[in-house]
């Protein structure tokens, strides 16, 4: 059989996920999972069965391109309540399969060859592959010391003729910190008088603990006339397998969004969409997962307070940091292999998501585990020393 002799890669650099690698490890050693960001329990019942009733009453052809009128009235409806913005249903709504896909749509629909795209780091490892698969140069900015602060005088620094875009990430992960309002009328100065947009993911806005609070792009007016906010129903109701987000945008930016998803997917399930637009009409199932999940991040970090690693409480996400500078020396990536091979728990490096893969001793681990798991998680670093 004939085969292409020459191939070149778009990604001649990428390499293998992270998380990939350290799932496979994690399997292959019958390791506590504890690294990649996915509950192991089970999402409602009653939003399985919301979709199983759209299946049986024959909602299984296409969606419309940017959803269902009924779940963007929905969410409409979520962003008002919570951070005062109202979008229009019919133009400033999509629908996406997983915000992941909406953070690509965005990228994709503004980013030109030669266009700089500001990353702050550390960071999601979708960001940068898409900004390089359009042309456009990543141009990292790291986040201050072990708790990852805005330094806003770099940012400036970095801002010129050819900065197309900022992507920030809050509740922020790995970190676990949550961008203050202080913090994000800071952005929208420095972003005043600029054609930069701004691309906010806030996959964990749901999730914020003791006395955080999310402030979404969207709250504040002169960044949601140049954000595209990117969400997730996965990351909010636990079935991040069923890859259901959106995003919001102003019209004229979503317009150029629209052109890219209907080239790309058209349209995400359908079924799913009906499902989500009658379960978010309970906002309890949503406004109470910060309680949810504070809990167990509670009981997580009880179960380890007497453990050789240091840490903050996360004030976010479902991720929480681990410092194991006082166990040893070596490199992130090494320790957590060590972590799987000689102890049986698997956990994020974050040097990985750091530029230049700056490594503060510091282990990313997901506590959206049952209490059995958490449990068993513990016993296991206890005996780490």
């Amino acid at each position: 059989m004939a085969t292409v002799n020459h191939i070149f890669s778009k990604l001649p650099k990428h390499k293998t996920s992270i998380f990939s690698v350290m799932s496979k490890m994690a399997f292959e050693h019958d390791a506590v999972n504890l690294s990649q960001g996915y509950p192991n329990f089970e999402t409602d019942q009653r939003l399985k069965d919301l979709v199983a009733k759209a299946m049986n009453e024959g909602y299984n052809q296409y969606a419309p391109l940017a959803g269902i009128a009924p779940l963007r009235e929905q969410i409409v409806k979520k962003i008002e309540s919570l951070h005062g913005e109202k979008y229009d249903k019919d133009s400033e709504i999509t629908v996406t399969n997983g915000a992941t896909q909406a953070l690509f749509l965005a990228i994709t629909a503004f980013v030109n060859p030669g266009d700089e795209v500001i990353v702050l780091k550390p960071a999601y490892d979708s960001y940068e592959p898409a900004i390089e698969l359009n042309g456009g140069v990543p141009v990292p900015v790291q986040l201050k010391g072990k708790n990852y602060d805005l330094d806003f005088e770099e940012i400036k620094q970095k801002i010129n003729g050819k900065t197309r875009m900022i992507i920030i990430n809050t509740p922020h992960n790995p970190g676990g910190n949550v961008f203050s309002k202080a913090k994000m009328q800071q952005l929208e100065q420095l972003l005043e008088g600029t054609d930069v947009i701004l691309l906010s993911d806030e996959v964990y806005e749901h999730i914020v603990f003791d006395d955080a609070k999310h402030y979404s792009a969207s709250a504040f007016p002169e960044l949601s006339k140049r954000a595209i906010v990117c969400a997730s129903f996965g990351k909010t109701f636990h079935n991040t397998g069923w890859k259901m987000g959106y995003c919001v945008a102003p019209e004229k930016l979503m317009a150029e969004i629209w052109k890219v998803m209907e080239v790309n997917v058209f349209c995400v399930h359908h079924p799913t969409q009906r499902a989500f637009a009658e379960y978010l009409k309970t906002p309890e199932h949503y406004l109470e997962l910060g309680k949810f999940y504070q809990e167990k991040r509670d009981k997580f970090l009880d179960l380890i307070k007497d453990t050789a690693f240091k840490f903050e409480p996360a004030k976010g996400t479902y991720f929480q940091l681990l410092d194991y500078s006082e166990i040893t020396n070596e490199p992130d990536v090494d320790f957590s292999s060590r972590l799987i091979t000689e102890y049986g728990i698997a956990s994020i490096p974050v040097s990985v998501f750091n530029k230049d893969n700056v490594d503060h001793r510091q282990l990313r681990f997901c506590f959206a585990k049952t209490d059995e798991t958490l449990v068993r998680a513990a016993e296991i670093l206890k005996k780490v020393k």
